[in-house]
């Protein structure tokens, strides 16, 4: 807390900050890469996030330092902007003019951000996002519902910024709650919280940590990947809807609104990349349906399995990973006291997590750095290991 007060003084002497809300990282263990098809996931937000401290303005100003990010952003609430400078502002930019497109904001705020771990994979942009709708909601009195907050976030990736993703990160950085896991259906937004074992495990010590492992390679989303392989898995439910002649709207190009008995019976037809995209959709899905039942039962190495069998799929059949994450993937694949493991986010940069037994903690950290620098020497000064537990979603402190 001394930190965040020293950086909110240094950068606005005249103000005392008013203030503070915790937005977590979250990860997601079983459900990756369905969301923007309007799959089932599964997700956990983390005790690591950004802290935003900050206090309002009386002219509309909006000004953020961060030293994660880095640099400043400036903005007024009382003005429309659609400009992209490829930085951190966009979403800063992106909630608010998706704020302002229903409410109209007086208040500003001046306030420091600052993350707890490296950006990449650990959903630090929707951290971000949800933690600054929150902050200007609050200095202008408006009251948001969880939903409405999951729902400006979203709109601001995804029609301000152009990232294709769906809801799944900005949900577990609102919804989640310490120990227990997030279940979400994107297509209907319902969503539960699942304790593990019994109805005690919030209270009670639960038996696995998550660790998150950093391979020391990091760039923006938009800069991968990612919205091609958005357009591939809505390509294969086209395709799809086309072999049984269906003729969905112009926006229901999507692998939810098909059946996987429908994929199992034209598979072998379709274009193979499509059907990779289909299959993994399907099988995923599948996984998150089981891994809820695992996880119910108090089954952490069913539930762990289950995950390495995700990252698999997304390594096979929605082909993601960069060598770097694919080399830390295996060697947690083959490590003693991982119970599952797979990429972070969308898969593309970043980092892995895992479910670890914590007795384990030290020998896995030393294996995984000993055998990744065997691999990769030149990221000797840039990977790091966090030893994390869950936490519930936003918090004001």
């Amino acid at each position: 807390m001394k930190k965040l007060e020293d950086a909110y003084k240094a950068c606005f002497k005249d103000s005392e900050p008013a203030y503070h809300i915790f937005s977590p990282y979250c990860v997601c263990p079983l459900g990756a890469h369905v969301d923007h098809q309007h799959g089932l996931v599964t997700g956990f937000a983390l005790d690591r996030g950004i802290d935003i401290l900050f206090s309002p303005t009386e002219d509309g100003q909006v000004v953020m330092v961060s030293t994660l990010f880095g640099g400043q952003i400036t903005l007024n609430v009382r003005e429309t902007t659609h400009k992209i400078d490829y930085n951190w502002g966009d979403y800063l930019r992106g909630a608010l003019w998706v704020i302002q497109q229903k409410y109209k904001l007086h208040q500003g705020l001046q306030g420091v951000v600052i993350g707890s771990m490296p950006s990449g994979g650990i959903a630090s942009s929707a951290a971000l996002l949800c933690g600054f709708v929150a902050a200007l909601a609050h200095v202008n009195g408006l009251v948001l519902s969880q939903e409405e907050i999951v729902s400006i976030a979203f709109r601001a990736e995804h029609h301000y910024i152009g990232l294709n993703n769906g809801i799944l990160d900005q949900s577990c950085v609102t919804l989640c709650k310490k120990n227990q896991l997030l279940f979400l259906d994107t297509e209907t937004s319902e969503h539960r919280l699942i304790p593990f074992g019994d109805d005690d495990a919030e209270e009670r010590e639960v038996p696995f940590k998550i660790a998150i492992f950093y391979s020391g390679v990091t760039r923006s989303l938009t800069n991968t990947d990612y919205n091609l392989r958005v357009e591939e898995c809505r390509t294969a439910a086209s395709i799809l809807q086309a072999y049984e002649e269906q003729t969905p709207g112009t926006d229901d190009h999507l692998l939810r609104h098909t059946s996987q008995q429908v994929f199992e019976r034209y598979a072998t037809s379709m274009p193979p990349r499509f059907a990779r995209r289909a299959r993994h959709f399907f099988t995923e899905c599948d996984r998150v349906r089981e891994g809820i039942n695992a996880w119910q039962e108090g089954d952490i190495e069913q539930f762990g399995e289950l995950i390495f069998e995700s990252c698999e799929s997304s390594i096979l059949n929605y082909e993601s990973g960069s060598p770097q994450l694919i080399a830390l993937y295996r060697i947690l694949r083959s490590t003693p006291g991982v119970y599952g493991a797979r990429f972070c986010g969308a898969g593309f940069i970043g980092s892995c997590f895992a479910l670890i037994d914590p007795d384990e903690e030290g020998a896995i950290r030393e294996r995984l750095a000993s055998e990744y620098l065997q691999q990769f020497p030149m990221y000797g000064d840039a990977i790091r290991s966090f030893i994390c537990e869950s936490h519930g979603g936003l918090e004001w402190l």
